[in-house]
């Protein structure tokens, strides 16, 4: 008796960045009774909502890029954060975002997608050189402080 296997199919941008998108639009799951004060708790929340605020941008600006490829975010995926963001494809096609957690979910989840964004973005500047110029990690810091300004350079591109 022959089986038939499905092809692998591999997921189109939109679908990586919708999964993508909806893994950073959910609720950290900080638990206040977990934290003496207020001040503990925002310690905590304040970089969650940074992230978060620095995921969307990021994930809207290589939604613009058409040379940005899925291929490039499943690659950044891979290598991005130790590997801890992946990509799982659903046998209807959908993609959803499997994380391991490092050591808690609440504040690292979003910082997880800043970094492979990071890490697209690194390789896109680095292959987007102009010409004469020689692509260097200092050269690539500058043209990320110029798109997304010194806060997320400073943060995602060193």
């Amino acid at each position: 008796m022959q089986t038939q296997t499905n092809p692998i199919t591999v997921p189109s941008k939109s679908a990586i960045l919708s999964a993508l998108r909806a893994f950073v639009a959910q609720r950290s799951g900080l638990d206040c009774r977990n934290y003496g004060d207020r001040d503990s708790l925002m310690g905590d929340y304040r970089p969650i909502l940074r992230d978060g605020k620095n995921a969307r941008l990021l994930l809207r600006q290589i939604e613009l890029r058409e040379s940005i490829t899925a291929e490039n975010l499943s690659e950044a995926c891979k290598r991005a954060f130790s590997g801890r963001v992946a990509l799982d494809v659903t046998p209807l096609g959908t993609v959803c975002v499997n994380y391991c957690t490092g050591q808690y979910f609440a504040t690292e989840y979003r910082a997880a997608v800043c970094a492979v964004c990071a890490s697209v973005f690194w390789a896109y500047f680095r292959e987007c050189v102009p010409v004469g110029e020689e692509s260097t990690g200092e050269s690539i810091r500058k043209q990320a402080k110029r798109e997304f300004g010194r806060s997320i350079a400073s943060r995602w591109f060193n």
